[in-house]
């Protein structure tokens, strides 16, 4: 299957979630531009800590920095120089998109998840360094990072918010949205220059909600059985279909048609979290599933490679919706609420990035350390 076509046949804009330097340097990333169509980048501190721990590719640079330099200060250093790279890469799509895709985007420490101000210190920081117009500042969806997201996008700094699973949340995103759009208006901004995607987590829902309702059907009547065995591998999709309508029909309000009509750009939803964790399930099930026009997916190499391989380029999204509803409706009559799961999952993924983060310092530092010690001289 030729991925190209997945953006002009469908309206998708396809993003890779991954980087690391050789990706950058041997001009592989270029060739999936070129080639695959790929529209866009999107890091996190599990995808740096992967590739600056498990590769040898940043051992020059870590050799070079000024040892009087903190860790953290030397990880900036080494994304930064990866951000810039890649956006550069993307440059071209940024430009022929007319600002729609291209972007490569950047997290904030996820230490500063229920910092408000540090998060918009730390991001304003980030896009005033990297200096890139196609840099996407990446802030957890907490109630914390969806205020910094409404100043952030009123200084005119694009965002891309992220570890969204709920749709009221969604909803939240949304309006902090069209309210940091009417402060930059307010103070002379260009809204046509703002971008921003609202990334909805797919796959760690099944994850969750998954073994609660196998756990069910133990006790359940045969009725109850039948009713549990349907919503199994399909609340995840189901709730991120009903996102999509609740996106569509915001796109329709009159306070988002006022903008738009000054030059505003539609915040799109960004499916992440596409790779399917049950082995028992197709491995290009929720990309699949989630394509259809104005959305974005950001997919890892190996479900990037299976959906090249034997994917179908078909628009679902806007299919069984009926189904969907009644997806989630049988999960309220069980009940599982699903404000309780995404709530959950919002805490553990905060958690998870954190984690991520800290192994990604430990990691540079021990190749710090390394380098000094190559680097001494030997006793005499």
């Amino acid at each position: 299957m030729d991925l190209k076509d997945l953006h002009p046949t469908c309206g998708q804009a396809l993003w890779l979630d991954y980087i690391r330097r050789q990706l950058l340097q041997s001009g592989e990333l270029a060739r999936m531009v070129r080639e695959d169509g790929i529209r866009g980048v999107t890091t996190n501190p599990s995808i740096f800590e992967k590739a600056i721990a498990d590769s040898t590719d940043y051992a020059a640079s870590i050799e070079r920095v000024d040892k009087r330099q903190s860790t953290a200060a030397v990880y900036e250093q080494l994304a930064i120089e990866d951000i810039q790279q890649a956006a550069d890469v993307l440059r071209p799509v940024y430009d022929e998109s007319e600002r729609r895709d291209g972007y490569v985007s950047m997290e904030v420490s996820p230490h500063l998840a229920h910092d408000t101000q540090g998060t918009i210190a730390e991001a304003t920081r980030l896009w005033h360094t990297v200096r890139r117009d196609n840099l996407m500042v990446k802030v957890p969806g907490a109630p914390e990072g969806i205020a910094a997201f409404r100043q952030l996008i009123g200084r005119g700094i694009n965002v891309n918010v992220t570890l969204l699973f709920s749709r009221s949340v969604c909803d939240d995103v949304a309006e902090a949205y069209m309210d940091g759009l009417d402060t930059l208006l307010e103070y002379g901004g260009d809204p046509a220059r703002v971008a921003s995607v609202a990334s909805v987590f797919v796959s760690r829902l099944d994850v969750l909600v998954d073994p609660m309702l196998k756990a069910r059907l133990a006790s359940g009547s045969p009725a109850q059985r039948a009713q549990l065995q349907s919503v199994i591998g399909n609340v995840a999709i189901a709730n991120a279909k009903l996102a999509y309508q609740d996106w569509k029909e915001r796109c329709q309000g009159a306070r988002w048609q006022a903008l738009a009509a000054r030059g505003a750009r539609a915040q799109r939803l960004l499916w992440a979290s596409t790779s399917t964790k049950a082995p028992n399930l197709s491995d290009v099930l929720y990309v699949e599933a989630l394509i259809g026009p104005d959305t974005v997916d950001t997919i890892p190499p190996a479900t990037l490679t299976a959906f090249r391989d034997h994917g179908k380029l078909v628009s679902q999204l806007e299919q069984n919706l009926d189904q969907a509803r009644q997806v989630m409706a049988t999960l309220a009559d069980v009940g599982i609420s699903i404000d309780e799961l995404t709530a959950r999952l919002l805490a553990q993924g905060v958690e998870s990035f954190s984690a991520s983060f800290d192994a990604l310092m430990a990691a540079i530092e021990k190749k710090r350390n390394a380098a000094a010690a190559n680097a001494a001289p030997p006793h005499a």
